[in-house]
């Protein structure tokens, strides 16, 4: 999910959709940016085995500078664990181990088997929102998608 879309578009169709119980979001990972984003996404499930992936998620989107820049080497990502106050010998043996590496790279070969080539790629009840689009679109297909489940009137 790029940044852009989880600060605008993302956080009103959680005010709207998910919120209100109407909408599930999912996350799925999509690490195909190099080195970098393998390590950040397998961080990232480090951090939700504590309970805080949406904490460290938002953390990584604030922490951004540019693709494989550095920024998300490993002792930053600890350093970012331990800055949203993650147990911080948890979180390092999570990161060094790898123990996430395998659902990351499933995750990404799956999305990439479905035809993901970028981000954000929603799938909306097997229609499917490409980009960062404003509001009013992914509204009109959810609408849609919340009328076909409730059936003819």
């Amino acid at each position: 999910m790029c940044r852009r879309f989880a600060e605008t578009t993302g956080s009103q169709i959680e005010e709207e959709y998910v919120a209100a119980g109407l909408v599930r979001m999912e996350f799925r990972n999509v690490a195909f940016l190099g080195t970098e984003s393998v390590l950040a996404a397998g961080a990232a499930q480090c951090a939700n085995d504590q309970g805080m992936f949406w904490e460290y998620h938002d953390t990584l989107f604030d922490e951004q500078r540019g693709e494989n820049s550095g920024r998300f080497s490993p002792n930053r990502l600890k350093r970012f664990a331990g800055d949203i106050g993650l147990e911080q010998q948890t979180f390092d043996e999570c990161l060094d181990t790898g123990r996430h590496l395998q659902l990351v790279l499933d995750e990404t070969e799956a999305a990439q088997d479905a035809g993901v080539n970028s981000t954000p790629w929603l799938f909306v009840n097997g229609e499917t929102v490409k980009g960062a689009q404003p509001f009013d679109v992914f509204q009109q297909v959810i609408e849609e998608k919340l009328r076909e489940a409730r059936g003819p009137s």
